[in-house]
């Protein structure tokens, strides 16, 4: 693991960024590359946590949402959809569930264009195992206090929904 540096760097930007562009908006460069960064900390926390059921955290994603799924299976469409994901991507993540033996392919009963995916009782197993995984380290978002992740999500599902992300 590579030591952390001795100094914010996204702090540091923002001191140069109000140096060359003193009327740049200098917090929304410093909240959105924080964001970023954050984003590539959780995937890899994730990831780790994730290692020992051979699942990504796109793969989890995918099979939790044919876990939780009335009939344990939904079409491939339905998936990138609720995934907010290219169908290419629910494919390629549905291959790699298939392969794990965590889920399985089927044609559509009603829609020959379609192909459905289906939890298999081992991915159901391994769903819970992992889930157990990812609530014992809290979704990888220690330091957080309960009140800071309740904030965080609220600021979080107003940009989203100011990105006609989804509609209420």
């Amino acid at each position: 693991m590579t030591p952390p540096l001795p100094f914010d760097p996204i702090d540091e930007a923002a001191r140069q960024w109000r140096r060359h562009w003193p009327d740049a908006p200098v917090p929304a460069m410093a909240a959105v590359t924080s964001i970023m960064r954050a984003q590539q900390i959780l995937l890899a926390r994730l990831n780790e946590l994730l290692r020992p059921f051979d699942l990504t955290f796109p793969r989890y994603e995918a099979l939790m949402l044919l876990y939780f799924s009335r009939a344990g299976a939904l079409p491939l469409g339905k998936m990138g959809e609720r995934l907010q994901v290219h169908r290419t991507s629910v494919t390629n993540i549905v291959d790699g569930l298939e392969k794990l033996g965590y889920a399985e392919r089927s044609p559509h009963e009603s829609d020959r264009r379609s192909s459905l995916a289906t939890i298999t009782a081992r991915g159901r197993e391994v769903a819970e195992e992992a889930t157990a995984a990812m609530h014992a380290e809290g979704f990888a978002l220690s330091p957080l206090s309960d009140d800071a992740l309740t904030d965080l999500y609220t600021l979080l599902r107003d940009l989203r929904r100011g990105a006609d992300d989804f509609s209420d």
